[in-house]
């Protein structure tokens, strides 16, 4: 597994991680913490160090899987988890920081552990990014050994911009994949400058650039792909990345044309990630120990060639980019 620097973090991450939304089951379904377990040190053994959670996966459960893992390898594992979407309403004015401090100290509880590695502000409201107090806080939490870094998962690149204007935001998390490219175009360069960690996240669109659904394909009435495409319950930018599911599917036909010989797009979807050199780690998630697999295959893939990459880039100028061209994704 190849590794990556983390930004000013300093921390040399495997360039392929592994998100945690779904480590228990399926969206939607009962959290298993026998498969959770499974999933997690399939990660490990085949040369994960780096895992992503939040406090609001399964409710706390996700973390306490985290936290196990951790306690019971050997080997120098990486954690970032998250906090602020348990607030509600969630909104600039329940972040305060007295509960976010209160937060962290929830999540080392849960997980078990003495510092976090890296703690991540999950998708704050816009004009957060405008409170100087709230960043602050971080800064006390990790000279009190709390926290090592903080990081800020984002929605949009203005977010991510106004983001890493604080000296102590050491990482950002954005949605970056074939078909979401606006951070490489408006907010990378800028990360680079500062030497900010990008971690991409949703890299196969909820599924969607893995190429294996159709019209036909139906999701559980608790899974957010049958709830949340249009942003009906949280950001509508999240579910397939913000595409509509229609536009979408006729998008990946297209890119099956480009890559004939695989069955299955995800590994070329993430090493089309991979081939900015900008990103620091991608973190698809996995429902089964054979995804986390299966999720590892571009480590062991050729660089995606000049041509390739221009037929991607033509096809979300094409296909995807007239549709979402007015958000500021």
């Amino acid at each position: 597994m190849k590794k990556r620097l983390l930004g000013k973090t300093g921390f040399e991450v495997s360039e392929i991680g592994l998100g945690t939304w779904q480590v228990g089951g399926k969206w939607g379904s009962a959290f298993d913490h026998s498969l959770a377990d499974s999933i997690l040190n399939a990660a490990i053994d085949n040369g994960v160090n780096f895992i992503d959670t939040a406090d609001v996966y399964s409710d706390g459960e996700s973390e306490k899987a985290v936290g196990r893992l951790i306690r019971s390898r050997s080997e120098r594992i990486y954690v970032a988890t998250k906090c602020g979407r348990k607030l509600s309403p969630h909104t600039d004015s329940s972040y305060q920081p007295g509960v976010l401090r209160q937060f962290v100290e929830d999540s080392l509880k849960k997980m078990g552990l003495e510092t976090l590695d890296l703690i991540q502000l999950h998708c704050p409201p816009t004009e957060t990014y405008r409170r100087p107090e709230i960043f602050e806080l971080f800064a006390r939490l990790k000279e009190e050994g709390k926290i090592l870094n903080l990081g800020v998962s984002v929605e949009t690149v203005e977010e991510a911009l106004k983001a890493i204007e604080y000296d102590n935001v050491t990482t950002v998390q954005i949605i970056f994949n074939m078909f979401r490219q606006r951070p490489a175009e408006h907010f990378f360069a800028e990360a680079a400058k500062k030497n900010v960690g990008i971690i991409a996240r949703v890299p196969l669109a909820s599924g969607l650039l893995s190429g294996t659904y159709s019209h036909a394909t139906t999701f559980g009435q608790q899974d957010h792909r049958t709830f949340n495409r249009n942003g009906e319950a949280f950001d509508k930018g999240e579910t397939f990345s913000g595409v509509s599911y229609s536009r979408g599917l006729e998008a990946v036909e297209e890119l099956k044309k480009v890559f004939p010989d695989q069955p299955n797009l995800s590994p070329v979807a993430l090493k089309w990630i991979l081939m900015f050199r900008e990103v620091s780690c991608v973190i698809p998630g996995a429902s089964r120990p054979d995804q986390v697999v299966s999720n590892l295959k571009p480590a062991g893939l050729p660089d995606l060639t000049m041509e390739q990459m221009d037929a991607v880039n033509r096809i979300y100028a094409e296909r995807v980019w007239p549709e979402v061209s007015k958000e500021k994704w």
